[in-house]
C-alpha cells in the first residue's frame, strides 16, 4: 500500500490494518507526515509538527502489538490537536503572539487520553488567536487556507483541524466550539465535526476563551470515525468542576445504527427560524434536498419555531467577550509567554501593557474591550445582565422544542466558504458564519456538522442539534445521512 494510498484511509480502517499487522502504525505515521511536508506550505493547517513524537508514540503502539496486547479501536491512528489545548512539552500558542514559544508541563486532559488509547499525535493546528474568529483569519501565524479552493476560508476558529482533514494530512483532529469553532469549519470543508454536550468532555488543559461555553470536540472525515474519537476523549474528569458525572452516551453504537439507514420512529424538527432569510439559496437546496433524503430514511419530518434564537447572535457576543476579559487578564508578561518592556527602568504595570499591545491581536483587544465595557459598573444589569436571561429564554426554547421532537436540524452555516480577506474589515458580517450555530452553545447540548451537498462546487453543511447528553441521537441521524449523501473529496492538491 502506498503512502498516499494510507492517507485516504478512515481513522476505521487504519486501525483496523494495525491491529491485524499488514501495516504499522510507523508506516501510516511516516505517510501522513510525508502528507503535511508535501502540502501544508499551501494549507497552513499546522502551527508545530511533532515529527519526532508522532514517531515514536507510533513505534510504541508497533511494540505493544508485536507483544500480543489488545489494541483500542483507535490505536495508531493519526491526529491533529487544536492548538488550544495544553500538550506537554510541546508549543502550545492558541494562535497568539502572547503565548509563543511556551511548553507546557503538563498535557489536557483531552490529550492524556488520547495518548491513552494509542493515537498518535501528529502535531498542533492553526486557530483564530484564542479561538475569536470564524475563519482562521486571526491567527497571528498567518491564514489557513481551505483545500477545497486555497483562496477561501477553512472557517473558524478550528480552521486548521478541518483543513488538516480535508487535506488529507491527518484522518483525526481535535476542535473545541464556543460557538461553532468546530461545526462551522467542518461544513465549510467538507468534513465532519462534533461538539458534545458542555460538560461532557473535559476542559481541564483547554486555555479558556469563554468557560460557560467552551467544549472540546472530535473532527473527522465520515461519521463514524467521529464517534470513535468521541468515546475516546469524553466522559467525567474530577480536575474540570464543568464536568458531567455520567457516562458518555452510546455514540459508536448510534452511529453504526444510523449507517443502516433506517430512521423510523425518528422525529426531527426544522428550526423555522433558521429557513428564512440569510441562508444562500444553494445553502438551502442542499439542506432541503437532505430532509427529502431522511424523509425516505423514515424520518417524520415537522417544523418547530424557536422564536428567541434570532437574539442568540447579540447575547452570544456580551457573554463570550465578558468571560474572555476575565480569562484573559492572566496573560500579564509575568508568569509565561511573552514579556516586553522588562529593561529595569519600567513598573509592572507598563511591562504588562506593552506585553498585551504586543501580544494580542485586534480582535482579541476588541473582545476585551466589549468584554471589560459589559461588565462595568453601571452596565452590567443592562448589557451581560440581560444577555444571560435571553440565554435561559434560548433555552427554554430548546426544551419546548425536545418535547416534540428528538432531535432540531438546520444547515450548519448561512454560506459556503467566502474568500480569504473578504469580511475581515466587517466584524458583524464576520460574526454571521455562526448565526445557526451559537444557540446550541447558549443551551449547552450537543450538535453536530455532516456534509450533505455542493453550492458552487464548496461544501455544505447540515446541523443536528439534540437534547444535552443526547448526544447519541445527533449521530444516528448524521450517519443516516451519510449513508445516503455520502462523503465529499475536495480537489487534489
Amino acid at each position: 500500500m502506498t503512502q498516499t494510498d494510507l492517507t485516504r484511509l478512515t481513522a476505521t480502517e487504519i486501525a483496523g490494518l494495525v491491529a491485524t499487522g499488514e501495516t504499522s502504525a510507523v508506516e501510516v505515521t511516516r505517510a501522513h507526515l510525508d502528507r503535511i511536508a508535501a502540502v501544508d506550505d499551501r494549507v497552513n493547517a499546522f502551527l508545530h509538527v511533532d515529527s519526532e513524537g508522532a514517531l515514536a508514540a507510533a513505534a510504541e503502539v508497533d511494540a505493544r502489538r508485536a507483544a500480543g496486547e489488545e489494541l483500542g479501536p483507535l490505536a495508531g491512528v493519526p491526529v491533529a490537536v487544536k492548538d488550544v489545548l495544553t500538550t506537554k512539552g510541546v508549543p502550545t500558542t492558541v494562535g497568539s503572539r502572547i503565548l509563543e514559544g511556551w511548553r507546557p508541563p503538563y498535557d489536557s486532559t483531552i490529550v492524556q487520553r488520547l495518548r491513552a488509547a494509542g493515537t498518535v499525535m501528529l502535531g498542533k493546528t492553526n486557530m483564530d488567536e484564542f479561538a475569536m474568529g470564524s475563519s482562521t483569519e486571526y491567527s497571528a501565524y498567518g491564514p489557513t487556507h481551505n483545500p477545497w479552493d486555497l483562496s477561501r476560508i477553512p472557517g473558524g476558529s478550528g480552521g486548521g483541524s478541518a483543513a488538516a482533514l480535508a487535506a488529507y494530512e491527518a484522518p483525526l483532529a481535535i476542535g473545541s466550539d464556543t460557538g461553532g469553532s468546530i461545526r462551522q469549519p467542518g461544513a465549510v470543508t467538507g468534513t465532519v465535526g462534533a461538539k458534545p454536550t458542555y460538560g461532557g468532555t473535559s476542559r481541564y488543559g483547554l486555555v479558556a476563551f469563554s468557560s460557560s461555553l467552551d467544549t472540546p470536540g472530535p473532527c473527522a472525515r465520515n461519521v463514524l470515525d467521529a464517534a470513535l474519537l468521541h468515546e475516546v476523549i469524553g466522559g467525567h474528569d474530577p480536575r474540570d468542576s464543568t464536568s458531567i458525572p455520567q457516562p458518555v452516551p452510546d455514540v459508536v453504537a448510534a452511529a453504526r445504527l444510523g449507517a443502516t439507514g433506517d430512521l423510523t420512529g425518528v422525529k426531527l424538527g426544522i428550526v423555522s427560524e433558521f429557513v428564512g432569510e440569510g441562508a444562500e439559496p444553494g445553502v438551502m437546496a442542499a439542506f432541503r434536498e437532505s430532509v427529502d433524503a431522511l424523509t425516505k430514511l423514515g424520518a417524520e419530518i415537522v417544523e418547530v419555531s424557536c422564536p428567541h434564537f434570532r437574539y442568540a447572535l447579540p447575547a452570544y457576543y456580551l457573554i463570550a467577550p465578558s468571560e474572555a476579559s476575565s480569562n484573559l487578564a492572566r496573560f500579564d508578561g509575568v508568569r509565561f509567554g511573552l514579556r516586553v518592556g522588562d529593561d529595569g527602568n519600567r513598573s509592572l504595570e507598563e511591562v504588562m501593557s506593552l506585553t498585551r499591545e504586543a501580544g494580542f491581536g485586534a480582535e482579541v483587544k476588541r473582545r476585551i474591550m466589549i468584554g471589560t465595557y459589559a461588565l462595568s459598573s453601571g452596565y452590567y444589569d443592562a448589557y451581560y445582565g440581560q444577555a444571560q436571561k435571553v440565554r435561559t429564554l434560548i433555552t427554554r426554547d430548546f426544551t419546548a422544542a425536545f418535547e416534540q421532537v428528538d432531535a432540531l436540524i438546520s444547515p450548519t452555516t448561512p454560506f459556503v466558504a467566502f474568500p480569504l480577506g473578504a469580511r475581515t474589515s466587517d466584524p458583524y458580517q464576520m460574526y454571521l458564519a455562526d448565526l445557526f450555530t451559537i444557540p446550541t452553545n447558549l443551551y449547552g447540548g450537543p450538535g453536530i456538522s455532516v456534509p450533505c451537498g455542493l453550492s458552487d462546487g464548496l461544501p455544505v453543511g447540515f446541523q443536528i442539534m439534540a437534547p444535552t447528553m443526547a448526544d447519541d441521537r445527533m449521530y444516528r441521524v448524521a450517519a443516516a445521512l451519510e449513508s445516503v449523501v455520502g462523503t465529499f473529496t475536495p480537489p487534489a492538491l
